[in-house]
């Protein structure tokens, strides 16, 4: 830096934006906000439920990150949910009379919506990096295929039979006070840390999205990498299907239908480019928790469901302006 920042309330508001980025300003004036507009959203059951709450979409917006890391974007991540869910459920309660107990049936039966799930991510991958077909249009046409798939196979009627178990431990199920959904995301977090941190194919994944050309070109098979940051998305996403269909103890074809956007904004307002190549995997958490805390809050304040899709909207935007504006002062300070 040139010079030093000056010691004024637009220097040290420009200072901390710069340092610590816009999400968690605004996580903080979230807490502030809502705490004062409700007594109960501070308390501890209530963060407790946001953490659960938020589990689902950081799940599904990590797996989003990779594909908007390459340069491109997943609309299917809603039906992959769905697709996961209805398979998973449909295969435990076929097999829940077969077998004696519950764990043989909740283990086929996760094992095949996760499977179903990520074929949806190799579908997408093959498209976009063997054929190259956009992103954008690759991703929607699944998403229409895995939600008629999915309302084929119920009718459009939930599933039910699953064994008792599945939702105790994976949908209710708590240790040390602390949800279980919550374990699975960690781990599904340090998991892909470890990828993008310490692996050729996080710093891969970077590459092909700050520049596609000279990947290629350095030697990097871009094919490989492109197919499989959607092969890694779909499985993300079906785990987090898996994962709400314990919580929600039926199969169902409808859910997950806001996740496309949900998803993208946790990325965006956690910083990831929509250009590619930028971004961090704990900013991408805490944008979900972000919107999981907004959702929550409003919640709390009695605003209406469509309203709350308004704000989340509006909050996509503002992300991506800030973003932009930090972007601006940081090459205004370097020059």
């Amino acid at each position: 830096m040139s010079e030093a920042m000056p010691r004024t309330a637009a220097g040290i508001w420009r200072h901390a934006v710069l340092r610590i980025g816009v999400l968690p300003l605004l996580l903080l004036l979230a807490v502030v906000v809502f705490g004062l507009l409700s007594p109960n959203f501070l308390t501890g059951q209530n963060l407790l439920n946001v953490a659960r709450q938020s589990t689902f979409l950081a799940m599904v917006a990590m797996g989003q990150m990779l594909a908007l890391l390459t340069g491109g974007f997943d609309l299917s991540v809603g039906k992959t949910l769905a697709v996961t869910s209805v398979v998973g459920a449909m295969v435990m309660a076929a097999s829940k009379g077969l077998f004696p107990g519950a764990a043989v049936p909740i283990a086929l039966g996760m094992l095949a919506g996760v499977a179903a799930g990520t074929l949806v991510g190799v579908v997408n991958g093959i498209g976009v990096a063997l054929f190259d077909i956009s992103p954008f249009m690759m991703t929607l046409g699944t998403a229409s295929i895995g939600f008629g798939v999915a309302l084929t196979l119920t009718s459009g009627v939930p599933v039910y039979g699953m064994p008792d178990a599945f939702g105790d431990i994976f949908g209710f199920g708590r240790l040390f006070g602390i949800p279980a959904p919550v374990y699975v995301t960690a781990l599904l977090y340090l998991g892909l840390y470890v990828v993008l941190s310490w692996t050729p194919m996080g710093r891969y994944f970077y590459a092909i999205g700050g520049n596609l050309k000279a990947s290629m070109l350095s030697g990097i098979n871009t094919r490989l990498y492109l197919f499989m940051a959607y092969v890694l998305c779909g499985f993300l996403a079906a785990v987090a299907g898996i994962i709400l269909t314990a919580r929600l103890e039926t199969g169902e074809a409808n859910i997950g239908a806001s996740m496309p956007l949900d998803s993208i904004a946790a990325c965006v307002i956690g910083g990831v480019s929509l250009r590619g190549g930028v971004g961090r995997l704990g900013s991408v958490v805490l944008g979900a928790v972000f919107i999981g805390l907004i959702q929550n809050g409003m919640d709390l304040a009695r605003i209406e469901s469509y309203l709350q899709e308004v704000v989340i909207g509006v909050l996509l935007i503002l992300a991506v302006i800030a973003d932009r504006l930090r972007y601006r002062l940081l090459l205004k300070l370097k020059d």
